[in-house]
C-alpha cells in the first residue's frame, strides 16, 4: 500500500503550485523540502517579475495562465500577494533590437499575448524620465506584472494546507527508491516514504536527486545577482528590460514595486556556472551605470541589499517537464532557467493534468515544448 499518491521533492516556485493543483483534484500529496519553510530555496531570490512576453509558444501559454492566477489570487483566496499590473517594457535604441522584437510579434499575438511595438512617446509615458536620446520605441505588454515571491509562496502553501497537502520541512531527500524500474518512494535523512509518483521539483539539486534513481537530466546551475533599493515615491511600475549587451553581461531589468523600491537584476555573460551564492564586487558598478544611463532619475537612490541566487538551466533556456523514460513514475518539473516563479502556477496545473492523464490541447503543445527529451536547439529569444 502506498502512503501517498504523489511525493513532490521541493517546496518552491514549482512544487508549491503543483501540490495545490493536485490537492484540488483530490490527490493525496506529500511535499518534502530541506529548508525550514516554503519558498526558501531559489524562489526567494526571484525579483518577482511575471510575464507572458516570451517568444516560445509553450512559455506564452503557460505564463498567460500564471498571470490569471496571480492577478486574481487576492479576489479568490483573500491573500494580498502584492500583485502589481505594471506590464513589461522593452525599450529600443538600436535597429538590431527593433528587428528582433518585431520579428516575434506575430507568434506572440497568435498565442494570445496583448503586446504591441509602440513609439517613443508611449515608452516615455510608461517609463517617465527614460533617456530620450535615440529612443526608437519598443514593445509594451500591459497585462504582465509582478508580485512578492515570498508572500505568494506562503499563500500557495496555506492553500495547499486547506486541501490536506502534507508538508515536511527540514527534511532532505537523500535518494529516490526504485523497484523493478518503477519509482516507489524516497529516503530522507530521517525517514522513508512511499508513493508511485515522485516529482522532481528540486531546482538546482535536481540532477543530484535523479542520479540516485539511476537516471540523469540536462540541468546545470549558474549564478545571478539581484538587488533592491530604499523606497522612494512611485514614479513607474513597469518592468524595464534593456536587451543591449554590455561588458560582462547581456540584458538587465528592473521595476519599482508597490513599496516604492527598485528591484533589479542582470544577466551575466559568459554565464557564471556553478553554485556560488556569494555576492560579487562587480555586480553593482556594472548594472548601476547602465541603469542610470537609461533612467537618470535612479542616480541618487540608495541600494539597500544585494543577493545572489541560482538558475537551474537547461541547454535551450526552457523547462524540463514530463515523465522520465528510464524510471516509470518519476516526473520532472525542473530546469526552469530562472523563470520558475512566473511559470510555476501555470505549470502546476499542466503537470497535475498530465499526472491525472487529463491533458488539454494547450497542455500537449506546452509539454511538447518542455519535453525533457526534446532535441535542444538555440536559446529562446527573450531568455
Amino acid at each position: 500500500m502506498s502512503e501517498k499518491d504523489v511525493i513532490i521533492v521541493g517546496a518552491g516556485s514549482v512544487g508549491l503550485p503543483l501540490a495545490m493543483s493536485l490537492g484540488e483534484m483530490g490527490y493525496n500529496v506529500k511535499v518534502i523540502d530541506a529548508k525550514a519553510s516554503p519558498g526558501q530555496g531559489e524562489n526567494k531570490h526571484a525579483i518577482g517579475g511575471i510575464r507572458a512576453t516570451h517568444s516560445d509558444p509553450a512559455k506564452i501559454l503557460t505564463c498567460l495562465r500564471s498571470l490569471e492566477i496571480f492577478s486574481t489570487w487576492e479576489e479568490k483566496h483573500g491573500d494580498d500577494i502584492e500583485w502589481l499590473k505594471g506590464g513589461y517594457t522593452f525599450p529600443v535604441y538600436r535597429d538590431i533590437e527593433e528587428k528582433a522584437l518585431k520579428s516575434i510579434l506575430p507568434i506572440q499575438k497568435e498565442f494570445g499575448l496583448n503586446i504591441d511595438f509602440v513609439g517613443p512617446k508611449k515608452i516615455q509615458e510608461v517609463v517617465p524620465g527614460i533617456n530620450p536620446e535615440e529612443l526608437m520605441g519598443g514593445t509594451f505588454s500591459p497585462n504582465d506584472g509582478s508580485a512578492s515571491p515570498l508572500i505568494s509562496a506562503n499563500a500557495f502553501f496555506r492553500y495547499g494546507l486547506s486541501l490536506d497537502v502534507d508538508y515536511h520541512f527540514r527534511e532532505k531527500v537523500t535518494s529516490i527508491i526504485v523497484e523493478n524500474g518503477k519509482a516507489a518512494g524516497v529516503n530522507t535523512e530521517t525517514d522513508t516514504y512511499f508513493a508511485p509518483v515522485i516529482v522532481d521539483a528540486a531546482g538546482g539539486s535536481s540532477r543530484e536527486l535523479v542520479k540516485t534513481a539511476g537516471t540523469d537530466i540536462q540541468v546545470v546551475t549558474d549564478s545571478h545577482e539581484g538587488a533592491i533599493t530604499e523606497p522612494v515615491k512611485q514614479f513607474f511600475s513597469t518592468m524595464v528590460v534593456d536587451l543591449r549587451p554590455g561588458p560582462g553581461s547581456k540584458n538587465y531589468y528592473f521595476y519599482q514595486n508597490r513599496h516604492g523600491q527598485i528591484i533589479f537584476c542582470i544577466t551575466p555573460d559568459p554565464p557564471s556556472i556553478g553554485t556560488d551564492k556569494n555576492e560579487t564586487s562587480i555586480f553593482l558598478p556594472r548594472v548601476a551605470r547602465r541603469m542610470v544611463d537609461l533612467l537618470p532619475k535612479l542616480k541618487n537612490i540608495r541600494v539597500r541589499r544585494v543577493w545572489r541566487g541560482l538558475y537551474p538551466m537547461s541547454p535551450d533556456g526552457s523547462p524540463l517537464v514530463g515523465w522520465n523514460k528510464d524510471v516509470e513514475g518519476l516526473f520532472h518539473m525542473s530546469g526552469m532557467c530562472g523563470q520558475g516563479y512566473m511559470l510555476g502556477p501555470g505549470l502546476g496545473e499542466v503537470g497535475a493534468r498530465l499526472i491525472a492523464e487529463n491533458t488539454t490541447e494547450n497542455d500537449k503543445l506546452i509539454l511538447e515544448g518542455f519535453d525533457p527529451y526534446r532535441k535542444f536547439g538555440g536559446m529562446e529569444a527573450l531568455k
